[in-house]
């Protein structure tokens, strides 16, 4: 599989679980750090103060292999679909090297107004970005 972006992210010592692998919860956070950190600085997302605001209505992760601390992962980030309000992401997490996938997930944005929670077409700069992460 393809990916547009890559990112690199450091497991931490708190994220091993009592079986001395990373938790399966981390993995969801790292799915939405990587996103999160796309749509702030590639979309201009105003997280605090703008209008417009992702919620999380869809996630899921399989998990392939185990990862531990003190490990880096490389996770790749792109869209498997953008429609007028609503974007799926596509994520791969691998090994630094990116020899092993390690787990896949996706996550499900609807974007809505910050005050109505209405959903609101994606425009601008944000669907730019949206764009450049698309996959056929």
């Amino acid at each position: 599989m393809s990916y547009p972006h890559w990112d690199v992210v450091p497991t931490r010592w708190k994220d091993n679980d009592v079986y001395g692998h990373v938790n399966n919860v981390v993995y969801y956070a790292f799915m939405d750090t990587v996103i999160n950190d796309w749509l702030i600085t590639e979309g201009e997302l105003d997280i605090h103060h703008g209008q417009v605001i992702g919620l999380c209505v869809e996630s899921h992760c399989n998990y392939h292999a185990a990862a531990e601390f003190p490990q880096r992962l490389a996770i790749g980030l792109r869209v498997g679909h953008l429609g007028r309000s609503s974007v799926r992401y596509e994520l791969g997490i691998h090994r630094e090297d990116r020899t092993e996938l390690v787990a896949e997930g996706h996550f499900v944005h609807v974007f809505v107004d910050r005050d109505t929670r209405r959903p609101v077409e994606v425009t601008g700069r944000l669907r730019d970005s949206l764009q450049r992460l698309l996959v056929s």
